[in-house]
């Protein structure tokens, strides 16, 4: 709870900064980084290869729901795999973006971001789930504005994340 707590303000604090008024966003970001302290929910275990490394595993993973006769069809498995791949793009862009400019393209990831926000955003308007307050659904959002909350995360993690300590990514240089 206290790393939690410790990217809340973190991320509150950089919205401020940068004058980006978005509560439920900040609250989502703020999770998503406590959530990817863990490696293992960075690259979880997969069904098409032992663990998702990559984008293009992911991207095959959502697409092994679909075509795997020997697994149950599960649809929530692909909306499951797209939130990840948004989550895990925009936090690569965001607080590793030196490290995505080194393994792989980073207009790629951000492609494949909006991509998977955009599905689980329509897949929650079709669902008839209810909409987010004022400035639209969450993941919407996230898709429209994916490069400026990638700079925000990125301006989060040069200004309020301690330099001097260990980043709180475990497994993840920032260099």
């Amino acid at each position: 709870m206290e790393l939690r707590r410790f990217f809340d303000r973190a991320i509150q604090a950089s919205f401020q900064d940068l004058a980006v008024d978005d509560p439920p966003v900040a609250s989502y970001l703020a999770d998503m980084l406590t959530r990817f302290a863990r490696v293992e929910n960075v690259f979880p275990q997969g069904l098409v290869t032992a663990r998702l490394e990559t984008v293009v595993d992911m991207l095959l993973e959502a697409q092994a729901v679909w075509e795997d006769a020997s697994v149950p069809f599960q649809p929530e498995r692909e909306l499951s795999v797209r939130r990840h791949i948004g989550d895990f793009t925009l936090f690569m862009t965001g607080v590793f973006r030196e490290r995505v400019d080194r393994v792989a393209s980073v207009g790629f990831y951000v492609v494949q971001g909006k991509r998977a926000y955009r599905f689980v955003s329509e897949h929650d308007r079709a669902s008839g789930r209810p909409q987010a307050p004022a400035g639209g659904p969450l993941f919407r959002r996230l898709a429209d504005r994916f490069e400026g909350y990638a700079s925000a995360l990125d301006y989060a993690r040069r200004v309020h994340f301690p330099q001097a300590s260990t980043p709180p990514f475990l497994g993840l240089d920032v260099a």
